[in-house]
């Protein structure tokens, strides 16, 4: 491994003299100018030059990773007391609040703040550039103060809560509106033509587990790895560490699409990658019958992000919300290393062939080489009719892409999927609403996880085949604090991305190289176990 630093103007120099070789003199020239729209005019691309370090590591052949720290000097964020609006969820119609709302809200609260004897300020909110969502204003933030330090926010926040208002502390710098004081970005390209291996999807053996993307890289020996797509948390949500989306390992669907949902699709062991909004569908047929199969390795009745038919509250993706299915049809694949899901409902245990060995009670384990079926509601009643021991039945797997096409998936294949689409076309689109971020009628809803800063990580490919895996890190007062869906969007088109996505964020971002963590992930206890990655291998015997 070699590693070089350099000044970004240095860098520009460099890839003039090398073109073709690493990065593009496009893709440099591009990040010069990454900064948001609104303050573009406000920084040179001398002042980034003279700002920013960039160092790069050839890992191998066809493997390049470059970190950089993008900062603005002239950025000075400050932690302040955001008043929350009272909101109802547009889904349940539970009562909730909203870090925004319209403007005849902020202007009483802003009166009743001043008669409180505080000085608050008017904020207003613009909508992203998102391709499904309004133009112009979002909404309006009340605040109140600016604050060298967290601790004077919170006995700030503490006063204005007892005046009777609902609070919350936070760093302007998180707000995709301000410049961003620093923005610590690894970035990684894989040429697939100059690869000396692949590139894979890897649930550690076990889709019913959670594991550090660092851990599996090591454990790999990867060249590069980062945490993949959504997963389930918590135990009120499904079985921690399965996929809250479409996921396939070797060529095996592992989990189903929650909705048409942007994916990352590595054919061939990564040497022909694209990214596309990809559905599935599952069927299982005992003689002339037919049902739909719902989900893989997943707790019956419980929808991780929603997208399913027939879910409540909503059939639509919906992010970080878990929907319930009354009639609920669920496959288990033996990669599902955990105690099946048990409960009311008929369980049939299948072998190798299809054919059932056991129809009964839910529980139990899918065993080596077989796979089990669970129904509830309606779909029990179904098993109950059509899957008597010694039956055969038949089950069929399609993925589909946005356009109707289907994507066959062989033993070298792998998909990893989150939300939403960043770039499609060479062109910035970001489905935020359609892929269930953001609900553009609830503003209670996806705000922060779209319009406001954070860690992230990213894929895409760029014109000439290579794939682009990116992390920032974020939650970082003054020192990274992340990316806007936005500006990750800008980001990935300045590095030359004709297709990009955005994969699971926050305290899963996380880059390994040599089976290394090079990137600072933002939970207190470090690295979060996660439930899938996506590994650069070297063939076996790499020196």
């Amino acid at each position: 491994m070699s590693v070089g630093a350099r000044t970004f103007g240095y860098a520009v120099r460099d890839v003039r003299r090398r073109a073709g070789r690493g990065f593009a003199l496009g893709t440099v020239l591009a990040l010069v100018a990454f900064v948001p729209p609104a303050d573009a005019s406000a920084r040179t691309g001398h002042d980034v030059a003279d700002a920013v370090t960039w160092t790069t590591r050839h890992v191998a052949p066809g493997v390049e990773v470059r970190t950089g720290v993008l900062r603005d000097p002239g950025a000075a964020g400050t932690w302040t007391v955001t008043v929350q609006a009272p909101a109802v969820d547009r889904l349940t119609g539970a009562a909730a609040w909203a870090p925004l709302g319209e403007r005849g809200w902020a202007g009483t609260t802003a009166g009743r703040l001043r008669a409180a004897g505080f000085a608050p300020r008017v904020e207003r909110v613009a909508w992203d550039p998102y391709a499904d969502t309004p133009r112009g204003t979002m909404g309006w933030q009340v605040r109140v103060g600016g604050y060298a330090t967290q601790a004077e926010a919170v006995t700030a926040g503490s006063a204005v809560s007892a005046a009777g208002f609902r609070t919350s502390v936070e760093w302007t710098g998180y707000d995709g509106r301000r410049r961003a004081d620093a923005e610590r970005v690894h970035v990684a390209v894989v040429d697939p033509a100059r690869l000396r291996g692949t590139v894979e999807v890897s649930d550690g053996g076990d889709t019913a587990d959670r594991e550090k993307t660092s851990t599996v890289a090591a454990r790999l020996g990867s060249l590069v790895g980062v945490n993949g797509g959504f997963f389930v948390t918590s135990d009120a949500d499904g079985v921690q560490g399965t996929s809250a989306g479409l996921s396939a390992v070797h060529g095996a669907l592992q989990s189903m699409a929650t909705g048409s949902r942007a994916a990352l699709i590595l054919a061939d062991g990564g040497r022909h990658v694209r990214v596309a909004d990809l559905s599935t569908t599952v069927t299982v047929r005992s003689g002339s019958a037919v049902r739909a199969v719902e989900g893989i390795n997943r707790v019956p009745g419980k929808v991780r992000d929603c997208g399913r038919p027939g879910t409540v509250p909503t059939a639509l993706p919906r992010q970080d919300v878990t929907c319930s299915l009354a009639d609920d049809l669920v496959k288990f694949t033996s990669a599902f290393g955990a105690p099946l899901p048990t409960g009311a409902g008929v369980q049939v245990v299948l072998d190798r062939r299809g054919v059932v060995v056991s129809r009964g009670d839910r529980g139990g384990s899918v065993p080596a080489g077989g796979s089990v079926l669970q129904g509830t509601g309606s779909a029990a009643s179904w098993l109950a009719g059509h899957a008597g021991p010694g039956s055969r039945l038949t089950l069929r797997e399609t993925v589909r892409d946005s356009s109707g096409r289907q994507v066959r998936l062989g033993p070298d294949d792998s998909v990893v999927s989150a939300a939403p689409t960043l770039v499609e076309d060479g062109r910035i689109h970001i489905d935020a609403a359609t892929e269930g971020t953001l609900d553009p009628l609830d503003l209670s809803f996806g705000f922060a996880w779209s319009n406001v800063r954070q860690p992230r990580t990213l894929a895409g490919v760029d014109a000439r085949g290579r794939l682009l895996l990116v992390t920032v890190d974020g939650r970082q007062p003054g020192v990274s604090e992340g990316f806007t869906l936005a500006e990750a969007a800008r980001f990935m088109r300045s590095l030359g991305a004709v297709q990009a996505l955005n994969l699971d964020g926050g305290g899963s971002s996380a880059m390994a190289v040599d089976g290394s963590l090079v990137n600072v992930t933002s939970d207190a206890t470090g690295e979060r176990a996660v439930g899938d990655t996506i590994q650069v291998l070297p063939r076996p015997g790499r020196g």
